[in-house]
């Protein structure tokens, strides 16, 4: 059994912007040089709330694991694959709905969270209630040992332990109790201060130009008690600031002393972190723009990717049928 394995995915919503690449994929990119990873596409999971529009489903399939690829992540050091090919976790996910007590669910930390904030949608559904189940499921048919989490996923994790602990008591010790990996998850801000999210439209993509870097990079609101480019400055309270920390780590210093006096104005900072961030993303840039130019690369990945990840989900399945009696 594995001592080293992680498991982690992201839902196909779209293209992937800077907040993930600090978030989750900097933390992916370090993990597959110390463990066994599996990466997945969490496209079931997608459809727990996206299920009445998949018209573009695919599209942010490819697009997503472009964006994987172009900042690091190799399949030839881990698993990439996609979650709807693998028929095990629906299966094993069927499983678990069968032993898991409804308030479980109901007390999901972000069950009641998701439904106020997507009023728009009908999540009155079985699947999006069950969705950790369905996270479970991705977790233990790999009998992943490790999570990558951020602090204010520990409850998630939680349920899933909660929901294994069961399973085990019920048909023996199949499964090893997932463990946390816990991650530092730097909280970027978008454009306009808030948290950079697709859904307020204040996002630099990994996938944007930089015509659109240098744009967006103007648009970003800064210290709002500096009217003069001669005022002080307070870093401390400027989204620009934190830019520069994440992308121009070398800069930090010199910048935060030009501006606490006032000997800098925050147009002239905003070319500076709009140069910087460009030359951070070349590299990135370059990846992306080959594997846009030959997207049979990525069918190619997803197919050796869900053949390697369907030898380990079968063996499991064999082992729980056999635990379950069936």
């Amino acid at each position: 059994m594995p001592e080293k394995r992680v498991l982690s995915g992201m839902r196909p919503t779209g293209k992937l912007h800077l907040g993930h690449l600090l978030g989750a994929l900097s933390n992916w990119k370090k993990f597959q040089e110390e463990y066994d990873c599996y990466y997945m596409v969490a496209d079931l999971h997608a459809l727990t709330t996206a299920y009445v529009d998949t018209a573009h489903l695919k599209e942010d399939i490819t697009n997503m694991v472009i964006d994987w690829l172009s900042v690091g992540i190799d399949p030839e050091k881990c698993v990439v694959f996609r979650q709807s090919e693998v028929l095990q976790h629906a299966e094993l996910h069927f499983f678990l709905s069968c032993l898991t007590p409804i308030p479980w669910l109901e007390r999901c930390p972000t069950y009641k969270e998701q439904q106020n904030e997507l009023k728009h949608l009908d999540l009155t559904t079985y699947g999006f209630l069950g969705y950790p189940l369905l996270q479970t499921a991705d977790i233990i048919l790999y009998k992943a040992r490790l999570v990558p989490v951020g602090v204010d996923q520990l409850p998630h994790l939680e349920l899933s332990r909660e929901i294994t602990r069961r399973f085990n008591n019920l048909y023996g010790e199949v499964f090893p109790l997932p463990e946390p990996k816990l991650t530092r998850v730097p909280k970027l801000p978008g454009i306009d201060g808030r948290k950079m999210s697709k859904s307020y439209n204040n996002c630099i993509y990994l996938s944007d130009s930089e015509e659109e870097i240098k744009r967006k990079v103007r648009q970003v609101i800064t210290d709002p008690a500096r009217i003069h480019p001669t005022d002080p400055g307070h870093p401390e309270v400027c989204n620009l600031f934190t830019f520069h920390q994440a992308f121009n780590p070398s800069a930090v210093h010199r910048v935060e002393e030009e501006c606490r006096p006032g000997k800098r104005g925050c147009v002239a900072c905003k070319k500076e972190l709009a140069g910087a961030l460009i030359e951070f993303m070349e590299e990135i840039h370059l990846r992306r723009r080959e594997l846009v130019e030959n997207p049979e690369k990525i069918s190619h990945i997803l197919e050796a990717g869900r053949e390697k990840a369907r030898q380990v989900a079968s063996a499991t399945m064999e082992e729980v049928k056999k635990a379950m009696k069936l």
